[in-house]
């Protein structure tokens, strides 16, 4: 299934964020504001734990999370994503995965996987800012299946067609969700009308 975010205030980040004329200091909070807009729409059927919390003038019932989520942010324009998320859930886990592409083949490249001990049966969120190929979502919920979470979720700025259909034919039962469903790749794998490299323009260093 795949989620298109549908918000007037999406629509006026997108807008900024694709603008030529955009810094990298805004750039990095328009990230931070989409990301934490995919989470808590992907985030409706967290599971929730029973308790009791007292307030300054009774005990009442409550509900928490039962455990914090897995976030797994592609290196490096992921990192924003969950910066704008552990916002909302300092008590996720977070565990970096390192991917290149490379430029003859378009395919994703593994440089840095972490090691992962504490995330079997807790829910997971792949971060990976642009859906292009899809090579590196697939490359990343890979990686997050081994680890042996629950239901990962893809969570992108922006994707392509190319790039959703990549990951619903390896992994049909990921649920996606995008800011915005973009028309198609040009011949270089860059998502159009896209925003540029979200890596360069987050961190100034194209």
């Amino acid at each position: 299934m795949v989620t298109i975010l549908s918000h007037p205030l999406v629509e006026h980040w997108l807008s900024e964020l694709r603008s030529v004329d955009t810094g990298p200091a805004r750039f990095r909070e328009l990230v931070r504001h989409l990301s934490a807009a995919l989470f808590l729409e992907a985030t409706r059927d967290l599971p929730l734990l029973e308790t009791t919390i007292r307030t300054p003038l009774m005990e009442t019932p409550a509900r928490r999370l039962v455990s914090g989520p897995v976030l797994a942010p592609i290196l490096r324009a992921g990192i924003g994503m969950a910066d704008g998320i552990l916002d909302f859930v300092p008590e996720a886990s977070v565990y970096h995965l390192g991917f290149y592409r490379c430029h003859d083949t378009l395919e994703a490249v593994c440089y840095y996987r972490p090691t992962v001990s504490a995330a079997a049966g807790r829910r997971a969120f792949v971060l990976d800012p642009m859906l292009a190929t899809g090579g590196s979502a697939v490359a990343a919920l890979d990686e997050a299946y081994t680890w042996g979470v629950e239901r990962p979720k893809l969570l992108c700025l922006l994707g392509a067609p190319e790039g959703v259909e990549r990951v619903r034919r390896a992994y049909p039962e990921v649920e996606i969700f995008l800011g915005a469903l973009d028309e198609r790749l040009n011949e270089v794998g860059y998502i159009l009308p896209g925003l540029g490299d979200a890596g360069d323009r987050e961190f100034n260093s194209p």
